[in-house]
C-alpha cells in the first residue's frame, strides 16, 4: 500500500505541477543505504542457501503497451535467491501521452496497480527506468519508491541527463563509471547521481555492449545500487529480475492480444 498517496502520480496535474511534485519527491527521497541488504545473498540458489527462506526478495518491474490501445500492461516478477516466487501484472488505461522527464505520470499509476497484486513483500525493487539520474532527481524508481516507501533502484538503458566522469565506450564487464550532475539536473554540479554499469561485454574488438545507467530511487545508495545490478546480472545485460519482468510483460501482452 502507498504510504505517501499524496505524492502518487496524478495525470490531472499541469506540467508545471508535475515538475513541482517531482522536486518534492526528490526532497523526500533518501539516496543512501537504509537497510542491511546483503548483495552477495541476492543470487544464491535456494538449494545452496543456508537460510533460503530469509534471502532477500527482489522485484523486477517493467511495462509494455498493448497494440492499437491506450492501455499499459505493468509486470512485476519477484525473485528470491535466484528463483521466481511470484509473477503478477495489471492492465490499465494510459491517461497522459509520453512526455520526456514525466514518465512516472504516464506509467506510475499502472505500476502501482500491479504492485497491489503482489502477495509477497519484496526487500528491493528494480525498475526499468531512471532513479536519481533524472532532470529533477525523481525518475520512476524514485517516484514509486517514495510513494510506497520501499528500497528502489532505477536501471535505464540510456542516459537521460548528467555526465559520465570517464569514457563509457567499450567498458570491460564488471566496471562502473560515476555519473554526476550537470546543468540539466536540479542538483549542484558534480553531485553523484549513479553509475554507468557494464554488466556484460563482447569478447571482440569489433562490437561492444553499452552500459546500463543505474541510480538509487529510494533508501539505497548509488554504490549499493550498482553492486545489486552487477550481482543480479547473469549471462544477459539486464539484471535478472528486470529481464524476467520484461519477458513476462511480453508474454502476458501476447496472451491478451490473441483475443
Amino acid at each position: 500500500m502507498p504510504t505517501r498517496p499524496d505524492l502518487a502520480p496524478d495525470a490531472d496535474l499541469t506540467r508545471a505541477e508535475m515538475e513541482r511534485l517531482q522536486r518534492e519527491i526528490a526532497d523526500v527521497a533518501i539516496f543512501e543505504d537504509e537497510s542491511d541488504l546483503e548483495t552477495a545473498a541476492l543470487s544464491t540458489p535456494l538449494e545452496t542457501a543456508v537460510r533460503g527462506a530469509d534471502a532477500p526478495i527482489v522485484a523486477g518491474v517493467d511495462q509494455s503497451f498493448l497494440l492499437e490501445s491506450d492501455r499499459a500492461l505493468s509486470a512485476v516478477v519477484a525473485v528470491q535467491a535466484g528463483e521466481v516466487i511470484e509473477r503478477v501484472h495489471a492492465v490499465t488505461d494510459l491517461e497522459i501521452p509520453y512526455i520526456p522527464g514525466l514518465l512516472a505520470f504516464r506509467e506510475g499509476g499502472p505500476i502501482l496497480e500491479a504492485l497491489e497484486e503482489l502477495t509477497v513483500e519484496p526487500d528491493l525493487y528494480l525498475f526499468d527506468g531512471s532513479g536519481r539520474i533524472h532532470f529533477r532527481q525523481a525518475g520512476i524508481a524514485a517516484h514509486i519508491g517514495v510513494v510506497r516507501d520501499v528500497p528502489a533502484v532505477g536501471v535505464a538503458k540510456s542516459l537521460l541527463c548528467g555526465s559520465p566522469r570517464e569514457d563509457t565506450e567499450d567498458l570491460p564487464a564488471g566496471s562502473r563509471v560515476p555519473i554526476e550532475a550537470n546543468s540539466r539536473v536540479d542538483a549542484p554540479d558534480g553531485t553523484l547521481l549513479g553509475y554507468a554499469v557494464q554488466t556484460r561485454q563482447y569478447d571482440s574488438p569489433d562490437r561492444h555492449i553499452n552500459p546500463l545507467y543505474v541510480s538509487p530511487g529510494h533508501r539505497v545508495g548509488p554504490e549499493t545500487a550498482a553492486d545489486v545490478v552487477l550481482e543480479l546480472a547473469t549471462r544477459y545485460k539486464l539484471p535478472e529480475p528486470v529481464r524476467l519482468a520484461d519477458s513476462y510483460a511480453d508474454e502476458a501482452k501476447s496472451g491478451l492480444e490473441r483475443y
